[in-house]
């Protein structure tokens, strides 16, 4: 049986307005241009959303909304992003309550835990809801390294259904995780915006979760790569490679996958919270000749600008 958790699965950016207050009207425009586009589902509060800049209560309202948009169609998926067992329990909960349909756990990370601990960690985090739970592999952000035999002894656990690789060489992770959890149903996704998602299914990933401003372009890609057609979905994938690569930087990725949004007529306004940092003139214009020279296909007709 297929995994519930597959295919193309954007993490949604959140959108504020010029005061830096929730822009929720550019939050339903941004819901409906993934719908249009075509992924398997959606992601709210994981690093590209700005998660960590979001409060409670502004976590409860943007879950309300995304779940309200998207109506069942494609599963919802909530970032979990607390400190400890305690505080990673209280979001879940709460993301069940919203109307989540899985949950994206990061471990925890200012304390940083020894491998084994992580095991209890993830049991605990999913015997205490009914959700999904995928397992966040995100070194570079949390400086927690996970070995595919620890994905392997995690991917047996009651509820932990899933994880998303972010640790670099994402490809032959992959690869390691897929043959270390064996016949194992559980779902192995990629990250780092997708940029070696092709290669990733290559290895045995089922998905991949990147940033949420190309999803039109990459649908059709991984479309055509699943169906047999690999050229023309490489070429798909290089001729849309500089928007990748282009949110792949450090400390300004959220306001290039926000400049954009706002560039595709998307969202209003690319205004990012601290710590994340707004784009200098010379970024600005190298992201500005990136749009220009991809030429960005009109917005399906779904989407109501």
């Amino acid at each position: 049986m297929a995994p519930m958790l597959h295919g193309l699965m954007p993490i949604l950016a959140t959108p504020f307005d010029e005061s830096g207050a929730l822009d929720r009207p550019s939050l339903r425009r941004l819901v409906e241009f993934q719908l249009a586009s075509g992924v398997d589902g959606v992601a709210v509060f994981g690093m590209a959303s700005e998660g960590f800049a979001l409060t409670a209560a502004e976590r409860r309202t943007i879950l309300s909304d995304v779940v309200e948009l998207v109506d069942g169609r494609v599963p919802v998926i909530a970032g979990v992003n607390g400190t400890s067992t305690a505080t990673s329990i209280e979001q879940s909960l709460i993301a069940q309550e919203g109307g989540a349909d899985a949950l994206m756990v990061l471990p925890p990370f200012m304390v940083k835990p020894p491998a084994a601990s992580l095991v209890d960690f993830y049991a605990e985090v999913a015997a205490a809801t009914s959700l999904s739970v995928m397992v966040q592999d995100a070194p570079g952000v949390t400086g927690v390294a996970m070995a595919p035999s620890l994905i392997a002894e995690l991917s047996r656990l009651d509820g932990v259904d899933s994880v998303k690789i972010e640790a670099p060489p994402t490809a032959p992770k992959v690869g390691a995780v897929v043959e270390a959890i064996g016949d194992a149903d559980f779902a192995v996704l990629g990250g780092q915006n997708a940029q070696f998602c092709l290669e990733e299914y290559a290895r045995g990933a089922v998905g991949t979760m990147p940033a949420c401003e190309f999803a039109d372009l990459l649908a059709p890609v991984l479309e055509q790569f699943i169906t047999g057609r690999v050229d023309e979905a490489r070429a798909g994938f290089r001729r849309m490679l500089p928007l990748v690569l282009v949110g792949l930087q450090g400390g300004i990725a959220w306001a290039v996958h926000k400049e954009v949004l706002v560039a595709r007529g998307i969202i209003d306004h690319a205004t990012v919270r601290y710590p994340a940092a707004r784009l200098d003139a010379g970024s600005r214009a190298a992201v500005d000749l990136v749009i220009e020279e991809l030429d960005l296909p009109p917005l399906p007709t779904a989407v109501r600008v």
